[in-house]
């Protein structure tokens, strides 16, 4: 295990205890994706990602059966495809991935976004029916707004837990922190490397030169040290499944999280 992944800091939300850190899976399939995740999980990740877009729950399942970590302590999460919005979508395809996943209950289940054609009161019903049948311990949502997450809080029985957004030092969602932050919702920051334009920003690793540290590091450190950020970086190699988990060795001081701040906007 990686030194600081064993120890890594957690974010409570709403009942859930998720680990800052999480493995995202977008765009990779099959065997490379089995293996991306068979390492994340050698390596010390414990906070997996996936979707029924990603066509990848598969894989993920096969990781996790393949991998020598308790269930329990495994924290995995997927998304409802737009197009299974409706109530007895949700249900069937909640079903279909946790047969794919290999697991008896989703630690997370998220809207992957808001639908245009189904209303979101009956999403969120089927959501709230699927955590009382124990088939899903919580549920979040991802890409809403403000006032879309206000209305989540609202139609659900139950807390939701987190809002999965595009949050990189280049793309800022100030409002959306801020509200996550004050009614206690994680910012689950997906593309945290801002789609492969992080790892070459010579002001990122000049930001990191003091602690050693390189851009995509500093980037990741940066989102995870403020108040209920998580970040979920996608990595296919074992070198940057390994750097990316290294980001717990150091910290920013508040010079470098302005720095970074500054490379971004609203």
């Amino acid at each position: 295990m990686t030194p600081g992944l064993d120890t890594q800091p957690t974010i409570s939300a709403g009942g859930a205890t998720i680990p800052a850190l999480g493995f995202g899976t977008a765009r990779m399939t099959g065997k490379t994706c089995q293996q991306a995740v068979e390492l994340a999980l050698e390596v010390g990740y414990r906070h997996l990602d996936t979707a029924q877009l990603y066509d990848n729950e598969e894989a993920v399942g096969a990781a996790i059966e393949a991998s020598d970590v308790d269930r329990e302590d495994i924290f995995v999460v997927t998304k409802i495809h737009r197009d299974n919005a409706a109530y007895d979508a949700v249900l069937e395809s909640t079903r279909e991935s946790t047969k794919r996943l290999g697991l008896e209950c989703i630690d997370v289940l998220l809207i992957h976004a808001p639908s245009q054609h189904v209303p979101l009161s009956e999403t969120i019903e089927a959501m709230n029916d699927l955590q009382a049948a124990g088939r899903v311990e919580h549920i979040g949502v991802s890409n809403f707004s403000v006032e879309q997450l206000e209305r989540a809080r609202e139609l659900s029985e139950t807390p939701i837990v987190t809002n999965q957004i595009k949050y990189h030092p280049y793309h800022h969602q100030p409002d959306l922190l801020e509200y996550c932050v004050e009614h206690g919702i994680c910012l689950t920051a997906y593309s945290p490397l801002a789609e492969g334009a992080v790892p070459g920003d010579d002001r990122l690793a000049e930001i990191g030169e003091p602690d050693d540290t390189s851009a995509p590091q500093v980037a990741l450190r940066w989102l995870i040290q403020q108040p209920m950020v998580a970040a979920i970086p996608k990595a296919a190699t074992p070198a940057h499944i390994e750097a990316n988990a290294s980001v717990f060795e150091f910290e920013l001081d508040d010079e470098q999280m302005q720095a970074v701040g500054e490379l971004g906007g609203s």
